[in-house]
């Protein structure tokens, strides 16, 4: 399939989404690796591990071409070596999405709601969230605010972040697409607010923060 969609935003952001439907030999032929990042590969011996890092690669070079070096910070977070743009990446095993940005600091995440998310409301939300839980669509909601904790959590580049206690969601009504606010709580108490954007496509949900 390739390029699924890309979306310009009005903050200058701009999200693309790939989606996986080629073979892990066809992924190869479709984009340019680094010598560096084969080798990695060649290591990887799950074949959808393998094709869902190819995919990513292959999104890089449809936005920015063959010359793009893929660096990641320790905690994982992911950097352009030859470029300035802010960039965050999520990947389920059918897409992959990624967010960039000229100056902002960005974070992106693409979950499947074919997952049941009950361990998450166990682990990951306050029992504040818990209680304003959908009780018609209680997978959906967890699976959104889920991703927006991981969002803010790649936004915010940080290492050993409690997603329970320093991740807080407002209360929403999940709908097709929406937005969210949330506020992270720093190791020092000091808060952080964030607005959130998200979409509902081919049952899978994608959540973004920019700034």
């Amino acid at each position: 399939m390739g390029l699924y969609f890309t979306k310009e935003l009005e903050n200058d952001a701009v999200i693309s989404v790939w989606e996986i439907t080629e073979s892990e030999e066809e992924l190869l032929n479709l984009c340019s690796v680094p010598s560096e990042e084969l080798e990695e590969l060649l290591l990887i011996r799950s074949e959808a591990r393998r094709k869902e890092k190819l995919a990513v690669r292959a999104l890089l070079n449809a936005v920015f071409g063959d010359k793009v070096y893929l660096g990641h910070h320790d905690n994982g977070r992911p950097f352009l070596q030859n470029s300035v743009i802010e960039i965050s990446i999520s990947h389920t095993n059918r897409f992959v999405c990624m967010i960039t940005h000229p100056e902002e600091s960005v974070g992106i995440d693409i979950e499947s709601l074919s997952r049941d998310y009950s361990s998450v409301e166990k682990r990951a939300l306050s029992d504040e969230e818990r209680e304003d839980l959908s009780t018609k669509h209680k997978n959906l909601h967890l699976a959104l605010i889920w991703s927006a904790k991981e969002a803010i959590y790649k936004r915010m580049s940080k290492s050993g972040v409690d997603f329970a206690n320093q991740i807080e969601v407002e209360k929403f009504n999940p709908k097709e697409s929406g937005e969210m606010e949330a506020v992270f709580i720093d190791s020092d108490d000091t808060e952080q607010e964030f607005d959130l954007n998200y979409e509902i496509f081919e049952d899978h949900v994608m959540v973004w923060v920019v700034g």
